[in-house]
């Protein structure tokens, strides 16, 4: 990657890594006081996506990050600030890296269960109840 595809000075997958953080932000803001709660299809449709992102695509991306940082070896003179060898910090970097992979592979597994135990549930309002009597 160049010096001229950075965004702002920062590589492009720095500036996405900081709106995947400010979207999950969002989402603990959203439903921090949530006074009616959350009714089942809606979180459903947040689990379809969270399923995604912090499951299986974020899976794929710590896969791809630790192959990057691997490959950096072979394409940049990198080098530690204390001397150590940089291909040592590369393949501990590498391995927690494939451990958070496995992980998120797993929550992946996890919000899909959650999903399927609430797909057939529905809602009506209170004010729908009430006009029913």
């Amino acid at each position: 990657m160049s010096q001229g595809e950075l965004v702002d000075g920062r590589w492009p997958v720095v500036v996405d890594a900081e709106a995947a953080y400010e979207a999950i932000r969002s989402i603990n803001h959203r439903t921090i006081w949530l006074s009616d709660g959350l009714p089942a299809p809606a979180v459903y449709w947040v689990l379809a996506e969270l399923k995604s992102a912090l499951g299986y695509s974020a899976q794929q991306a710590l896969e791809q990050l630790g192959r990057g940082l691997a490959q950096s070896l072979d394409h940049y003179e990198v080098y530690e600030d204390d001397g150590r060898d940089p291909s040592a910090s590369v393949e501990a970097a590498g391995a927690a890296l494939q451990a958070a992979a496995d992980l998120a592979g797993q929550i992946g597994v996890l919000l899909e269960a959650a999903q399927l135990a609430i797909a057939r549930q529905g809602h009506r309002s209170l004010s729908e109840r009430v006009d029913e009597s």
